[in-house]
């Protein structure tokens, strides 16, 4: 069946069946691979992205239930002051090391920023609960949101 999906702020076609899930979209037919596959089961948060601005896991998102809601990618996030903000914090802290969770992390970050621009850490370890990082750098990720919260507020 043929569906027509905002992914970051341009409309694609793809024919896929109905169950598909919106990460394979992304990645198999549209070739936006920036957006990993993780657990498959919603449970490490890699592949998160942004529905209408809120974070979701792709893996479990069919792609029936996406509709004409705008989809943003980690190739699209840093054209928002949030995402922006939140990848040069990323590099600055030097959050990585593996790197393969961090699209999804840098996903969550940016959402959370964009509802509240002054997270506590309270704030920061629940929105960012359901993203695991295999290298432990959750230190790093905290001090990242909090230093792109910072920037945000100086107008960066």
């Amino acid at each position: 069946m043929t569906h027509r999906l905002r992914i970051n702020g341009t409309v694609r076609s793809v024919d896929v069946d109905d169950d598909t899930p919106l990460l394979w979209v992304l990645r198999d037919v549209l070739g936006m691979t920036g957006t990993k596959f993780g657990c498959g089961r919603a449970l490490c948060g890699a592949c998160t992205v942004h529905i209408d601005g809120a974070p979701a896991r792709s893996c479990i998102t069919a792609i029936s239930t996406v509709g004409d809601k705008a989809v943003t990618t980690i190739e699209a996030i840093g054209k928002t002051s949030h995402g922006r903000a939140v990848q040069r914090a990323w590099l600055e802290v030097e959050v990585p090391q593996c790197g393969y969770c961090q699209s999804g992390q840098i996903m969550s970050a940016s959402a959370l920023l964009a509802k509240n621009p002054r997270p506590s850490d309270a704030d920061i370890d629940a929105a960012m609960s359901g993203n695991i990082c295999r290298c432990g750098t959750y230190i790093r990720i905290r001090e990242a949101i909090k230093r792109a919260a910072q920037a945000n507020g100086k107008g960066a």
